[in-house]
């Protein structure tokens, strides 16, 4: 392991876990990801700290939860929050950077626009947007060079909104070669920075870290025939939540599901969709397979620690919405997470919660560097060395969630155990779901009389965990509302404090 610096993240964007095999899907296409899942580990209970690209990715670099980097929200849809990750922040590749680290991005970023990846140490083969950047100049250009034709799609799916009004483009067909895509032209310059990386580790023994982010399976869902028609959607089973009636849930996710005109389609046409989207999943699988067959070719298998994870979740139909947005479900927050750390003798899955906050903390340390640094995330390999039986400070037993709104300012916070999701909204209803009994979150018993301890439990310690987060402006207002024995004062956290044992 001591040989191990160098570092490739692979992050896709908007991924469903149960669209992995190595997850639990036996219908999916995905040997690539199968293959790292099993030569490494992987985390069935990861999180992203906030189901919004902008945030998270902002997160990843900075190591730190978004009410802390202040960039809350999605830049193109800025709703009065800072909208670019700035240079004054510590990012953990600026600090490789400055420690003699080759550092690259290749594919989304999508943490501004004003400040670019070179601003935090990067080499930079970035591009803006929230989907493929199709008109990018540098993609024409590889079409033209390569004599490939450019993109053209049939077939588009959209919903229908209130009053007839034709909704989002959900899916199409591309009509293009997968030599084509813009999938295929990422995974080309990828592979390109890598060799250059790969010559100067050989040359000179300098170290790499490379992240490689994949635009999709974000939709629409804009494919090949090949992986449009790659699964059969008679095989696919819509998700249990697809019968959610939002009795008793915030309004805002009735009112998301008609933005995204989810009623618009039959059942017929949800597994179709739900097919479409795993097709999707199948051709990033691909390609990320030719990444990792190039890391063997260069010879840098045994030296390159590889992670793998997502930004955020996807609804595709379940609790009958689209996207991600204002509702705190584990469909959104749950994250694919492998990680192959080469030295280390650990395969499987494990059940701990991991944040992918927990990537840039375990590149730190097997730099050398304090991982310490990365303030909300934990190397992995503190996690190992515990499972060896090590005298370490424990492994998280939760995770603290939040969100800021997304095309509309909407302030939550949820703290998810084990059994129990507890999500703390102060402008609309809270909610509380038991996990053990309700795994779909269908029902929610915030209110329910005998659930009353439990809820009690979880909000005095979610208001606990703010406090010590530095989260203090939501904990006065959750303090003041919540069912807490709290001692109100100013914003200082010792005016917080729980009036009770805090043992």
């Amino acid at each position: 392991m001591e040989n191990v610096k160098n570092a490739l993240v692979i992050m896709t964007d908007q991924h469903r876990v149960d669209t992995i095999g190595a997850l639990g899907n036996p219908n999916a296409r995905t040997p690539n990801l199968d293959k790292l899942a099993n030569d490494g580990f992987a985390a069935t209970s990861a999180y992203t700290p906030t189901a919004i690209c902008t945030p998270a990715r902002a997160s990843l670099m900075t190591g730190k939860n978004p009410f802390k980097h202040r960039v809350l929200a999605n830049h193109e849809w800025n709703i009065g929050y800072q909208a670019d990750l700035t240079p004054d922040q510590w990012t953990y590749t600026q600090e490789l950077r400055d420690n003699g680290y080759n550092v690259g991005i290749v594919g989304k970023y999508h943490a501004g626009e004003n400040y670019l990846p070179d601003s935090f140490g990067m080499d930079d083969d970035s591009m803006i947007g929230a989907i493929n950047p199709i008109l990018n100049d540098r993609y024409q250009q590889w079409l033209k060079d390569n004599n490939l034709p450019g993109v053209r799609i049939e077939d588009e799916w959209k919903g229908t909104l209130p009053g007839g009004k034709p909704g989002h483009t959900i899916a199409a067909r591309l009509k293009q070669p997968l030599e084509a895509t813009f999938e295929r032209f990422l995974t080309e310059l990828a592979i390109e920075r890598l060799r250059e990386y790969a010559a100067d580790y050989k040359e000179s023994g300098k170290p790499f870290s490379l992240d490689v982010h994949y635009f999709g399976p974000h939709l629409p869902y804009i494919i090949p025939d090949e992986y449009f028609d790659l699964i059969d959607p008679e095989i696919v089973e819509l998700p249990p939540s697809f019968s959610e009636n939002f009795a008793n849930k915030p309004p805002i996710q009735a009112n998301y599901a008609t933005y995204w005109s989810t009623s618009s389609f039959s059942n017929e046409q949800w597994r179709k969709l739900i097919a479409i989207y795993w097709g999707y999943v199948a051709m990033i699988d691909h390609e990320i397979g030719l990444i990792l067959d190039e890391l063997q070719k260069l010879g840098l298998a045994d030296e390159t620690a590889i992670f793998f994870t997502a930004d955020h979740g996807e609804f595709t139909g379940a609790h009958r919405m689209n996207d991600k947005g204002p509702a705190m479900y584990e469909d959104i927050y749950n994250v694919p997470f492998f990680a192959h750390i080469p030295g280390i003798d650990r395969s499987g899955q494990t059940v701990e919660f991991v944040s992918i906050l927990d990537i840039p903390a375990t590149i730190m340390d097997l730099a050398g560097l304090d991982a310490k640094k990365v303030e909300d995330g934990r190397s992995l390999l503190d996690l190992v060395a515990l499972e060896r039986g090590e005298d370490l400070e424990p492994w998280r037993e939760d995770i603290v969630l939040e969100f800021h709104g997304h095309h509309f300012p909407l302030q939550q916070r949820a703290l998810r155990t084990r059994d129990y999701k507890l999500v703390f909204s102060p402008e609309s209803r809270s909610e509380l779901y038991d996990l053990k009994r309700d795994p779909y979150e269908l029902t929610n018993v915030y209110d329910t009389p005998v659930y009353q301890n439990v809820r009690r439990r979880l909000e005095t310690e979610l208001y606990r965990r703010l406090v010590d987060r530095g989260d203090t402006v939501f904990a006065k207002w959750m303090g003041a509302m919540a069912d807490i024995d709290v001692n109100l004062g100013s914003t200082a956290n010792s005016d917080y404090d729980v009036a009770l044992d805090r043992a």
